[in-house]
């Protein structure tokens, strides 16, 4: 039958049923039990338990699946815990309730009571003594054996994916254990959690391009936040010498499968520590994840086995370079070389891009993808660090690192830029970027800087990629396997019907 068809059949019932005086949406259900209770208190419960019970169960789901023997039916309705099996007999509900039931379909809502018992087959079900229609679905359920598989119908309907695709309710509910367990962890720590505005009048704390908005009532152009990092550093000046936030941001950047313009960061401060302390923090962090999650160190993504056993591997992107990107030495020393090399491996640095930038151009085009095991990349160029502090020893480069998993960067941190003039002099060599062409260049940021001239103590900052995280503890391919919304484009010429 043609969808379309199926859409006016069940319309119609639904007209019909409501003549009939059944009420399709009620509000007034009260429920005494889910399926996952029922089944941790009673799957491997004998026959002889259940019969021996007095308590008559009240569960409410969705109709996943019917078998209609005439005079009986079985059916599986599903809540958020899982599915149980349901016996609807005509001599037990009664000819008229039985009549009701035959006309739902597979897809509506519905209340059941009953006590529990045994099928031939040894399947926990429960032996209905009543049941309610609650909510009247007038759409099928994607056809059952194949279910939802078209991959952006996936995404676009995402609440048609999370009812029938199990796979992608776990993926949810871990992704939901996994910030719960970060939470923990940093509040064990002393970590206060905060908030910053996601409205910033000046977009700061990242290279990338910013959403523009405008606030009528104040007159002015605002930026949804790239990131919290500015207003963060705010509050160490202030006291808080412990924070963290778990938060959005937003970049007007392209989408891939590990780029998403809206995406969830965890950024937090510590003062009195370096980027040194937070690679150690960050391998614990992670090591407890595993732990929590699997009881293993060693998980399987995307058909990689990976070893997260301490200690990582620590690498500068100078040793980077030369060990996996088999680059010549003298691209580190030489600017018209790396230009060279860049622009042979289709990057199209600008003329005026300094040393630091075309190099991590090459190290972006040539490394990145083969540091497949967790792997701390140290010894970032000034030029790309506008935030960060000077290593002591050499100052062409920063205390700052970046960890990266199977090839993608998870993890971005620093020991902070303190020095106030220091700091006023990179806001202006960004501002020289901005002026040649560089779009995600930072602008100035004059109430950072005096928050700075006010003191700052030593600290480090970090911010980890919570979507790429839960990407690889739940084996992902895609980013927009783990946001339940993604950005995707508007779908054109969309009908009722469609």
């Amino acid at each position: 039958m043609a969808e379309s068809e199926i859409l006016k059949n069940r319309r119609e019932k639904a007209e019909s049923l409501k003549e009939s005086g059944v009420e399709l949406y009620p509000n007034d259900a009260r429920i005494t039990n889910t399926t996952g209770e029922i089944l941790k208190l009673y799957a491997n419960a004998d026959q002889e338990t259940l019969q021996g019970l007095k308590e008559s169960f009240v569960v409410a789901g969705r109709i996943m699946a019917m078998r209609d023997f005439g005079k009986a039916a079985f059916i599986h309705i599903q809540d958020r815990q899982g599915r149980i099996q349901s016996y609807i007999r005509k001599d037990k509900v009664g000819e008229d309730s039985f009549q009701l039931f035959r006309r739902l379909d597979i897809g509506d809502i519905v209340m059941l009571s009953g006590r529990l018992f045994r099928t031939r087959t040894n399947e926990l079900t429960i032996d209905v003594e009543g049941f309610r229609l609650l909510s009247k679905s007038l759409r099928p359920l994607p056809e059952k054996w194949h279910g939802l598989t078209d991959t952006e119908a996936r995404y676009r309907m995402r609440y048609l994916d999370l009812i029938v695709n199990p796979q992608v309710r776990r993926t949810f509910h871990l992704r939901n254990r996994i910030i719960q367990i970060i939470r923990r962890f940093m509040q064990d720590r002393d970590f206060l959690e905060v908030e910053t505005p996601m409205m910033q009048s000046l977009p700061g704390g990242a290279a990338a391009r910013p959403f523009r908005t405008y606030h009528n009532a104040l007159g002015m152009d605002l930026y949804l936040r790239i990131a919290p990092e500015l207003y963060l550093k705010r509050l160490v000046v202030g006291g808080l010498e412990r924070v963290f936030e778990i938060n959005r941001n937003f970049r007007n950047e392209g989408i891939s499968t590990h780029h998403n313009p809206e995406f969830t960061m965890m950024e937090f401060y510590l003062a009195y520590a370096t980027y040194k302390d937070l690679m150690d923090l960050t391998e614990e962090l992670i090591v407890h994840i595993l732990r929590e999650l699997f009881g293993s160190l060693k998980i399987s993504y995307q058909g990689t086995e990976l070893d997260f056993t301490p200690p990582w591997p620590r690498l500068t992107v100078r040793e980077a370079l030369l060990q996996y990107g088999c680059a010549d030495p003298i691209i580190l020393e030489d600017r018209a070389k790396a230009m060279e090399a860049a622009r042979a491996l289709g990057a199209e640095p600008g003329k005026d891009d300094p040393q630091g930038k075309i190099i991590m151009e090459i190290f972006d085009r040539t490394v990145e993808e083969k540091l497949i095991q967790p792997t701390f990349v140290t010894g970032y160029p000034v030029e790309v660090s506008p935030l960060s502090r000077k290593n002591s020893l050499d100052p062409a480069i920063t205390d700052r690192f970046e960890l990266y998993i199977h090839g993608r960067e998870i993890a971005n941190a620093f020991s902070e830029l303190n020095d106030p003039v220091e700091q006023r002099e990179r806001f202006l060599m960004q501002i020289r970027q901005r002026e040649s062409g560089d779009e995600e260049a930072h602008v100035m940021d004059e109430d950072f800087v005096r928050a700075l001239e006010y003191g700052m103590p030593p600290t480090a900052g970090e911010g980890i990629g919570i979507d790429r995280l839960v990407m690889i503890l739940t084996d992902s391919a895609s980013i927009r396997d783990v946001i339940l919304f993604p950005l995707l484009r508007t779908k054109e010429g969309v009908t009722e019907e469609d």
